[in-house]
């Protein structure tokens, strides 16, 4: 029936009075029909009791009330109250970052991936704390993209509240990173299974591309000594660039996406595997997965005839696109058919050419998207301005073979538009109209008869998830530079990039928005350690609505207002040195 502190009163022979202090609580008595006082504690005489002690039990109840005043005092008036000394203040400590560690951890778990990191470190038999060193690199990767080392040093220790990695040493991360690669692919297995039931995930179509991360050094790797010389070949080597650093060693990554930009899988190639050979490891790497009426869907580097007939064993089904200038039946027949497009959208006509006849007849689609062919039709306009101009520079040198030639006739902007005549270059306009046939169109094929041909143009057109999943991982993720030179490393690096992207894409899913807007409303989530009297306190600051929207839309509970309590260490109370952790 409510607790209070009760007084009670004792008299001495001399006839002098002793007050005694009790905490007590009405309790109901059935027998006696009648509440009794029950004593909970006896803090002892008044006039020995210690009133500072009295004063901080009050204040801290004060304080889970919410009804602290604002000066520091508990509101109950005595003796010494408005003494200075008697006053206890805050000594702030630091802040550190937490809604987005938070959202973060939340779906780690609902997705199982500790329990799966867990399970595999189990197997092996190791005390590797895999499940908290990799989510801090994952984590970083999202919130704060850097070297591990920084991660270690910097990030983890002054930025991001994560209690459980109180302990972790750099070597933890760096050992985690090699068991990370070794099990990698019953780890992605695992979460791709996961990932598939908790999103409900679309996976008809299977979207794969492959992009290249060069490195800024000047060798290519050569065969690591090591016992997993089999396993891991050397990676850094020189290749066709995509960002057009040909002078540099680089690697090429291979991603799988679904419909929504969920990756499926990673992969990591040398520098000087061409995309087309790349096909059939994804082909293989992927039987046996759990993707019911699967259908791959890849770009013109993919498309050749060992790739489309691995495609479709067993009953595989494949959309590629086809190249248009490589002088083969795209360019001389299906471009050239006659037949008249019909609308699919406001930007996007598509028509259907067949190649052949029977079982062995080739099914193309011509997609030409009007919008895109005035966008590609203006920037050639634009390019070959410049290209009057450059050439105009050039008419004073009265024939000479200058170096400014030579760059002018292997660039990859002007060279197509180019021609020497007499010694001099001037426009190619043989070669304008002959590009300008190409503007805004593509061209498909299929094996897939159920689908229609408007189904293999949008299908086709959803490739861009990948493009967009690229973006992603090398601005937002930073997935460049890679600070590792060990093959195994490099490809936990990848890994561990994907991972982050896979989070991400959850975030951006369930809540409509890009995880950059998310994660900066999440920012007002942080965490605050502070001095009260003998305790160190880790208290969250007060949620925000637009936090608390975000909260609710990823499914994660309200994260607890205090988050550690504890003594404060004595050799703090010293002033000996400085301890981050208490007791959480």
């Amino acid at each position: 029936m409510g607790m209070y502190l009760r007084t009670t009163k004792r008299q001495n022979a001399d006839g002098s009075i002793v007050r005694y202090y009790q905490l007590a609580e009405n309790v109901w008595d059935k027998t006696k029909g009648c509440s009794v006082a029950k004593v909970i504690y006896n803090f002892g005489r008044a006039d020995a009791l210690d009133l500072e002690s009295l004063r901080r039990l009050a204040r801290s109840i004060m304080r889970v009330a919410g009804d602290m005043p604002d000066d520091g005092s508990t509101g109950i008036a005595s003796a010494d109250a408005a003494s200075p000394a008697s006053i206890e203040h805050i000594k702030m400590r630091r802040v550190w970052s937490y809604g987005g560690l938070y959202v973060l951890r939340h779906l780690w778990t609902q997705l199982g991936i500790d329990k799966v990191l867990e399970k595999q470190a189990s197997i092996v038999n190791t005390r590797l704390p895999v499940d908290v060193a990799t989510f801090v690199m994952v984590a970083n990767r999202a919130l704060a993209p850097a070297s591990k080392l920084y991660c270690h040093e910097q990030w983890l220790q002054n930025e991001a509240f994560i209690p459980a990695a109180n302990t972790l040493e750099l070597h933890h991360l760096y050992n985690s990173m090699d068991f990370l690669e070794h099990h990698k692919e019953e780890i992605e297995k695992a979460v791709y299974f996961a990932t598939a039931d908790l999103m409900n995930a679309d996976v008809d179509l299977i979207f794969y591309d492959t992009t290249s991360l060069h490195f800024e050094i000047d060798e290519e790797d050569e065969m690591p000594r090591t016992r997993w010389k089999r396993k891991f070949e050397p990676l850094r080597k020189r290749g066709h660039s995509k960002n057009g650093r040909q002078d540099a060693p680089q690697i090429v990554v291979g991603l799988a996406v679904t419909r929504d930009g969920l990756p499926v899988r990673s992969w990591v190639f040398p520098g000087n595997t061409t995309d087309v050979t790349t096909v059939s490891r994804v082909k293989e790497d992927l039987s046996g997965w759990r993707l019911g009426r699967c259908v791959f869907v890849g770009d013109a580097g993919m498309n050749s005839d060992d790739n489309r007939r691995r495609l479709a064993l067993g009953g595989g089904k494949y959309i590629l696109a086809s190249r248009m200038r490589a002088g083969d039946e795209v360019t001389l027949d299906v471009l050239r058919r006659a037949g008249r497009y019909h609308d699919v959208a406001d930007n996007l006509r598509i028509k259907q050419v067949f190649v052949g006849d029977g079982e062995r007849r080739r099914r193309y689609v011509v997609c030409h998207n009007l919008y895109e062919q005035e966008r590609q039709r203006e920037h050639r306009d634009r390019l070959l301005t410049q290209l009057s101009e450059e050439l105009s520079t050039m008419q004073c040198a009265d024939g000479e073979h200058s170096k400014r030639v030579c760059e002018i006739k292997s660039s990859r902007r002007f060279g197509r538009y180019v021609k020497e005549v007499a010694g001099r270059l001037a426009i190619d306009w043989k070669a304008v109209r002959r590009e300008e046939k190409y503007d805004g169109k593509w061209v498909i094929t299929s094996n897939d008869d159920t689908l229609t041909p408007a189904d293999l143009a949008l299908g086709y057109k959803q490739l861009m998830r990948v493009e967009e999943c690229w973006r992603t991982l090398k601005s937002g993720l930073r997935m460049r530079p890679v600070f590792h030179s060990s093959s195994w490393r490099i490809q936990a690096h990848v890994t561990i990039s994907v991972l982050a992207l896979l989070l991400e894409r959850i975030v951006e899913i369930r809540c409509g928005d890009t995880w950059r807007n998310v994660r900066d409303d999440l920012a007002s989530i942080k965490v605050v350690e502070y001095d009260h009297g003998d305790y160190r306190v880790q208290q969250r600051t007060d949620l925000t609505a637009t936090a608390i929207a975000v909260l609710d839309k990823v499914g994660a509970t309200h994260p607890k207002e205090f988050l550690g309590i504890g003594p404060i260490p004595s050799e703090e109370k010293d002033g000996s040195r400085d301890n981050r952790v208490v007791n959480s």
